[in-house]
């Protein structure tokens, strides 16, 4: 089976498995399910004007509000944190980059391509005595592991005396309160990266965030020139983050939904290992064979190569949809 780099492609799956993706469930992804809605008055100079400094500040600021991000912080947008995590090698000295693993794939391939060779640490609490950048995604994906903030930030003063910078992926803590270290930092040498897509499910609106000393975050803003964000996210993105209402109630939808997830695996006789709101990671023996099995099913889950026991799914989305996973996952269970 091909190495799979991330979630989604269902073309991808069509090719292997047949049908067309409207047939398919794609659990692949921690995307989601309940989009924010798409304004029906999304202004026509959205799409016909380039987007302008006023709509980016104005972006920026129902950000700091929604992210809690202090005032001395800088700020800066996106078309995506994927963008960002690619900028960091080119941001940050010289010096040993630790990366807390098992994690998202592209932080060790970014500092791979740069010629930086991180050192894949299970612990952040045991990092190498020489390492000056250290570089965690929390809580973590695929298995949903979250490191204190006290302790991020003792982390963060041991790399300041090194000179060194602490990198934190933030892109699932929307969905779980207290996780975002950002609302205690001071003078900490920390780069806090937020994901807008996952949490809105609007992946393809293309947006993301970096925070951290102003310097840094000046120079990212310039590297990315003029114009990084397009009209509409700059107005999706603003009238979302400012909508503390409906980031409220999803959240809240978000955890009960996983819950009913949680039951149909273990009933089957998955073991679940961790995970946020958005996805679970479950754990058998036999997780290619029943990915595979799923697939033949039109169901499509996340499956690691670096872990072969592993099997992340993600939210169904409704009724309906978690009906036909449990139906689909008892059958393919009999078949492995």
């Amino acid at each position: 089976m091909t190495v799979m780099l991330h979630g989604g492609d269902l073309p991808a799956a069509c090719e292997t498995y047949g049908g067309i993706p409207a047939g398919w469930l794609d659990l692949s992804t921690g995307i989601n399910p309940h989009a924010y809605p798409l304004p029906d008055n999304l202004p026509a100079e959205a799409w016909t004007r380039l987007p302008s400094q006023d709509a980016l500040d104005r972006l920026l600021s129902a950000a700091r509000a929604a992210y809690r991000v202090p005032p001395h912080l800088g700020l800066a947008a996106a078309p995506g944190t994927q963008a960002l995590i690619t900028l960091l090698p080119e941001l940050l000295p010289d010096g040993e980059v630790a990366l807390a693993a098992p994690t998202y794939g592209t932080h060790k391939m970014v500092w791979e391509r740069a010629g930086r060779c991180p050192v894949e640490v299970s612990s952040v609490y045991a990092l190498p005595a020489t390492a000056r950048i250290v570089v965690l995604v929390n809580p973590n994906n695929p298995d949903g592991r979250l490191v204190d903030g006290r302790s991020l930030l003792d982390i963060a003063q041991t790399l300041k005396t090194r000179n060194g910078t602490l990198i934190i992926d933030e892109a699932f803590a929307d969905v779980m309160p207290g996780a975002s270290l950002l609302p205690n930092l001071k003078d900490e040498p920390v780069v806090v990266l937020r994901s807008f897509g996952k949490f809105f499910g609007l992946a393809g609106l293309r947006l993301g965030f970096m925070a951290g000393p102003s310097d840094l975050v000046r120079e990212a803003a310039v590297r990315l020139e003029s114009w990084a964000v397009s009209g509409p996210a700059l107005d999706i993105g603003r009238t979302a983050l400012a909508d503390l209402d409906w980031q409220s109630r999803i959240a809240r939808q978000l955890s009960e939904e996983i819950g009913d997830l949680q039951i149909v695996l273990m009933e089957n006789g998955l073991g679940v290992v961790g995970g946020t709101p958005l996805f679970a990671l479950a754990s058998l023996r036999q997780a290619r064979a029943l990915h595979q099995a799923l697939a033949r099913r039109h169901v499509w889950t996340r499956v690691f190569d670096y872990a072969p026991t592993w099997i992340r799914i993600g939210l169904p989305g409704s009724k309906d949809n978690l009906d036909r996973f449990a139906d689909a996952l008892a059958e393919a269970m009999k078949e492995i």
